[in-house]
């Protein structure tokens, strides 16, 4: 068990870690917050990006944040910091008070377990909640950290270490974890008003790892992480939530010499999945760049990232426009909008092929997940269709 108990009220201590790189962002794009540093000083800073003009505020306290301090942003503008002290975890929201900065604190969590780390999940949708993620060495907690009557909360406890950490539905209800078990990886659901309740979604083969990493709520477009096609080798793959179709891993995602990290989906798609662009930050000898990719193609578009990047964030409009923030000296706040290639036609599906050793670029034969014996009794809310019930015997490489 994750051994954390709550405290009422929190403190502005903190422990080292590494400098922050990125923005976070709210779901909708709306704010971004980030620790900014003023020379070897870190404050943290909200961006309002949903104006006519992106522009900064500062969030300093009386004293100078750790590296380590994590900053998310709230729907509201006010921004969420986890400070950590010892195995201590303080929750606060920051807001600006005319030149001054607010702070109203939301208590703590402490894990009397040395080894459980606790970090913020992913932006909830409609940003009134925030949720961590405590991994212990044999389980993981899910807490409810901002947004609750009484301060932290938590909300499910499961069996296994999790990781990851996707949102499945604009309620905030259920949320997709990698979990570790039996040295497998496999992706779960957890119904957070339901008790915590764990259902499966990804399970692509017996013996693979797979990790959900992005979804589209209006499309049902998953992007996924696994090594069913080439084991020991996690390959980027997409499916539909609740879609009779295999999952698919198309070659043209695979880089040489490139990792390859999608960070966003383009909304608004509901009818056309395959049509959503999504936006991968790809990191090389020469740098990292940015990559355009729509399933219904077979390549990948490489643009040229704006200088100063906050590699690894951005957000589409359902227009197909990316909103890349970059902060430089001249500009310490702005977006750059790219407007990538639009869709091209489909190809025509390739003729099948002989099924070639893992790793090769033709089909590959799996059993297929046996189906249950029994449906399952009709649930409280809507729930996803987990990608194990459907007929995955192939993986299909294009």
């Amino acid at each position: 068990m994750t051994a954390c108990a709550i405290e009422p009220s929190a403190g502005s201590e903190d422990e080292d870690g590494t400098a922050p790189a990125g923005c976070t962002l709210t779901a909708d794009g709306a704010y971004g917050a980030r620790l900014a540093s003023a020379g070897d000083s870190w404050f943290p800073e909200r961006w309002t990006l949903d104006g006519p003009e992106p522009y900064a505020v500062p969030l300093p306290r009386n004293q100078p944040e750790e590296p380590g301090t994590e900053v998310q942003p709230m729907g509201d503008g006010r921004v969420l910091i986890h400070r950590v002290v010892a195995a201590r975890h303080a929750f606060s929201l920051l807001y600006p008070t005319g030149p001054g900065t607010g702070e109203l604190p939301l208590g703590a969590v402490e894990c009397a377990d040395a080894t459980a780390r606790l970090r913020l999940l992913p932006p909830a949708p409609g940003g009134e909640r925030a949720y961590a993620l405590a991994v212990g060495p044999r389980s993981t907690s899910v807490w409810l950290v901002a947004g609750g009557a009484f301060g932290p909360e938590r909300l499910a406890e499961l069996p296994g270490r999790c990781t990851g950490g996707v949102w499945l539905d604009r309620a905030g209800r259920l949320l997709a974890l990698d979990r570790e078990a039996g040295g497998r990886v496999k992706t779960v659901v957890v119904d957070l008003d339901g008790g915590g309740e764990v259902s499966p979604l990804l399970q692509i083969a017996a013996e693979s790892d797979d990790r959900l990493l992005l979804a589209d709520l209006d499309s049902g477009l998953l992007i996924v992480r696994s090594d069913a096609p080439s084991p020991g080798q996690g390959r980027l793959g997409w499916g539909v939530l609740g879609s009779s179709l295999p999952v698919r891993f198309p070659e043209c995602l695979r880089l040489r010499d490139c990792s390859v990290t999608p960070f966003a989906i383009q909304p608004g798609q509901v009818l056309t999945p395959e049509s959503c662009a999504v936006a991968l930050r790809l990191d090389g000898p020469a740098g990292s760049w940015v990559g355009v990719w729509r399933p219904v193609e077979r390549r990948v578009h490489h643009l040229r990232a704006p200088e100063g990047w906050l590699a690894g964030t951005g957000v589409w409009t359902p227009e197909g426009v990316l909103r890349l923030p970059y902060a430089t000296q001249a500009v310490p706040c702005g977006v750059a909008r790219v407007s990538p290639p639009g869709a091209v036609p489909p190809e025509p599906e390739p003729a099948a092929q002989v099924p070639e050793p893992p790793g090769g670029r033709g089909e590959h034969e799996s059993p297929a997940p046996s189906a249950p014996s029994a449906p399952p009794p009709a649930p409280s809310a809507p729930r996803p269709v987990p990608l194990r019930e459907a007929p995955l015997g192939r993986l299909v490489t294009n």
